[in-house]
C-alpha cells in the first residue's frame, strides 16, 4: 500500500523531536522509504528537519537530500557546516555529489570539497563540476564497471567485484583497452558461460551505443529513447571511458526540463516553484506580462488607424477579441507542434514541406471556420452578409499567417540556440494578436471601403 502522510504522524514525529526521544523517533522512521521520509522532511519546520537529518545514518539522509524539493534542501543544507556536508554527499553517487556541492556558495563549496576523506571522490566532483550541467558530462556518473580487453575471465570476475563495492546498480559491464578506450561492452551471460582460461577480447560485444562528454542532454535522452537503454556509457575526445549515464538521472533531467518548458510557455522567464517567495514569482513572472502590456499598447495603436472605420462599421469592434483569440489560439497550437518535434527529434523533411503542410492544414480549419462565422455572423447575430464576408475571410487569413508564425518562430530560436518553447509562450500570442488586427482591419477596408 503506498505511504500517505496523516496529520497524526507530523504530529506525533514532532512531538518526539521536542521531546528529544531519538529511540523512538528512530523506530518511526527506519521502515521509511528515504522518498517517504522527503516527504515527512517537507511538512516540518526548518529546525524539526534538520534535527532528523543529524539524526540518521547519513546512508540515508543521503538519498533523503536528494528527493528533498531543491529550495527545501538548500535550506537544510544550510544549518549544516561544512564537514556534515561533506558527511551526507560521501555516501551519493559521484553526479548527485556533484548536483549538491553545485548548489552551494563558492566559499562553502571550497570548504566541503577539502572535507571529503576520499580523495578520487573529491577529484571525481571537480571534474564533473566543470561541465555545463545539461551535457553528457554534467549528468554522468564516474561509477561504473570497466574490464580490460586482454584481461582473462577468470582474472576479470576478481576485478568485477572489486569495482562493484562503489556501483549501486550494474547496468553494463563496458570494455575498454590498455589506453582506456571504450571498445564494447560485455554480457554477463557470455562471462559466466565462457571458459576459464578465455579472454575478453573472445566474448565481448564490441557494437556499443555512447555520448560524448559535450552531448547536450536533449540528444542523450532521445538516444537512450530510441535504443531502449538503461544506461550509457560517455566518452572523452579520444574516446577514452570516463563515465556512464543511468536512466534514472535521464528521468529526473527530462522531468526538469519539461518544467522549465511548461514554465516558458506560460510567460515565467525563471525556474520557480509554489514555494517561491514573492519577489521571487515576481521577477520571473513581470518580464512577460511587461511585454505582453507593450504588444498590448502596439496593438491598440494598430486599432487606431482604423478609427474611421469603427465609426463607420461600429460591428466590426465587436468581432476583435474573436479574431484576435482565434489568431493567439492557431498560433500556439502550431508552435506547440513544432516544438515538441524539436525536442523528441521526430521534426524530419525539408523547411519547405513544413512549409506545405501548414498551409495545407491551416487552409482546411481556416476554410471550415470562416464558413461557421460566416452563417453564424448572420443567422444568429442578425448581421449583414458582407460583414460575416469580411469577417470570415480575415479569420482564414489570420488562421493562415499564425500557423505560419507558429511554425516558423521557433524553427528559428531552435537554429539561433534559444529554447524554442519561448515561442509557445506570450512572445507568440502577443505577436499574433498584433498581425491578427492588422490583418483584420486591412482587409474590412478592401472590402467594405472606408
Amino acid at each position: 500500500m503506498p505511504f500517505q502522510i496523516d496529520r497524526s504522524l507530523i504530529e506525533k514525529i514532532q512531538f518526539l523531536i521536542e521531546e528529544k526521544n531519538n529511540q523512538e523517533l528512530l523506530l518511526h522512521l527506519e521502515d521509511l522509504h528515504h522518498a517517504d521520509i522527503a516527504e515527512v522532511l517537507e511538512e516540518l519546520n526548518l529546525e524539526e528537519a534538520t534535527y532528523i537529518i543529524k539524526l540518521l545514518e547519513s546512508d540515508k539522509t543521503s538519498e533523503v537530500l536528494m528527493e528533498l524539493d531543491v529550495a527545501d534542501r538548500e535550506k537544510i543544507l544550510s544549518n549544516l557546516n561544512a564537514k556534515e556536508i561533506a558527511s551526507e554527499i560521501q555516501e551519493m553517487d559521484t553526479d548527485d555529489a556533484a548536483d549538491i556541492v553545485a548548489e552551494l556558495s563558492e566559499e562553502l563549496k571550497e570548504e566541503v570539497i577539502h572535507q571529503i576523506e576520499d580523495q578520487q571522490f573529491a577529484n571525481d566532483i571537480v571534474e564533473l563540476l566543470r561541465y555545463d550541467e545539461n551535457s553528457a558530462g554534467g549528468l554522468m556518473a564516474k561509477e561504473l564497471i570497466k574490464v580490460n580487453e586482454n584481461w582473462s575471465v577468470t582474472g576479470c570476475m576478481s576485478e568485477m567485484r572489486a569495482q562493484a563495492e562503489n556501483v549501486t546498480r550494474v547496468h553494463s559491464i563496458y570494455v575498454v583497452d590498455n589506453k582506456g578506450k571504450l571498445k564494447g561492452r560485455l554480457s554477463l551471460k557470455d562471462l559466466i558461460t565462457a571458459p576459464s582460461d578465455a579472454h575478453i577480447e573472445d566474448v565481448y560485444i564490441d557494437k556499443v551505443d555512447y555520448v560524448n562528454l559535450h552531448t547536450e542532454g536533449e540528444e542523450v535522452a532521445r538516444i537512450m529513447q530510441k535504443y531502449d537503454l538503461e544506461a550509457i556509457p560517455v566518452v572523452d575526445e579520444l574516446k577514452r571511458l570516463v563515465g556512464r549515464i543511468t536512466i534514472d538521472d535521464m528521468v529526473d533531467f527530462i522531468r526538469d526540463e519539461a518544467e522549465k518548458d511548461y514554465q516558458m510557455a506560460a510567460g515565467i522567464s525563471e525556474d520557480i516553484d509554489a514555494s517561491a517567495n514573492i519577489w521571487e514569482m515576481t521577477r520571473a513572472r513581470l518580464p512577460w506580462l511587461i511585454l505582453a502590456l507593450l504588444g498590448g499598447f502596439i496593438a491598440v495603436k494598430v486599432a487606431g488607424q482604423f478609427e474611421s472605420a469603427m465609426a463607420q462599421y461600429g460591428v466590426l469592434f465587436f468581432f476583435t477579441p474573436l479574431i484576435a483569440a482565434m489568431a493567439g489560439n492557431v498560433g500556439v497550437q502550431s508552435s506547440a507542434i513544432i516544438v515538441q518535434g524539436l525536442a523528441n527529434g521526430s521534426l524530419t523533411g525539408s523547411i519547405w514541406y513544413r512549409l506545405a503542410k501548414e498551409v495545407s492544414l491551416s487552409l482546411l480549419n481556416g476554410v471550415v471556420l470562416g464558413i461557421i462565422l460566416f452563417f453564424g455572423s448572420h443567422f444568429l447575430l442578425g448581421h449583414e452578409y458582407i460583414i460575416g464576408l469580411t469577417v470570415s475571410i480575415s479569420l482564414i487569413s489570420v488562421i493562415l499567417i499564425a500557423s505560419l508564425i507558429g511554425t516558423f518562430v521557433p524553427i528559428i530560436l531552435d537554429r539561433y540556440k534559444i529554447d524554442p518553447a519561448l515561442a509557445t509562450g506570450p512572445f507568440i500570442t502577443t505577436s499574433n494578436d498584433i498581425f491578427g488586427l492588422l490583418i483584420f482591419f486591412s482587409i474590412a477596408k478592401v472590402i467594405l471601403g472606408f
